[in-house]
């Protein structure tokens, strides 16, 4: 990570959510601690505060079902087979679910389905790109990085069916 990226941990009620941030955009919104410097506060995080205070309200108020979409601008660093994965989850809308079988179809890489599942575990922006949304061809949840309490209360919040 460059030097001008900073760190801000809020509490959810999916537990504690670090965002990290430059002056230019988004970099990261995950459920562990990066090793970027941390802030206690938002008013110690510079050029970095408007992107981390609006994702820290945007994210607040889709967990309080008041939002959907998210519009806070994002620096997506990846290799673009990711970055192709990251774009079609974006394109999954809120409430709906796909399979991994699925997603590999959508990209146009039928055969991907494990790559896919692996660029779907990468993804630096739980619930903003919403990875959550994918899950097994049989309705199971299979893994989720944030743990599946975390992908499960997501899915609940949007109604969408799941097994287990």
């Amino acid at each position: 990570m460059k030097a001008d990226v900073i760190q801000y941990k809020f509490e959810s009620e999916v537990g504690d959510i670090y965002l990290e941030a430059s002056a230019t955009g988004l970099r990261s919104c995950l459920t562990e601690k990066q090793k970027s410097p941390m802030v206690k506060s938002l008013a110690e995080a510079g050029e970095a505060k408007k992107y981390l205070a609006q994702a820290e309200a945007e994210i607040r108020e889709y967990l309080a079902g008041k939002r959907k979409t998210f519009s806070v601008k994002l620096e997506i660093v990846g290799t673009p087979f990711q970055k192709q994965v990251w774009s079609q989850l974006q394109q999954i809308p809120f409430g709906k679910s796909v399979s991994y079988k699925e997603l590999a179809e959508n990209i146009e890489n039928p055969k991907a389905v494990r790559a896919v599942g692996t660029a779907n575990g990468r993804n630096n922006f739980c619930i903003i790109i919403p990875c959550h949304r994918v899950i097994a061809a049989d309705g199971t949840l299979g893994g989720y990085s944030g743990g599946l309490p975390f992908k499960r209360h997501l899915l609940n919040l949007e109604n969408i069916a799941f097994k287990g």
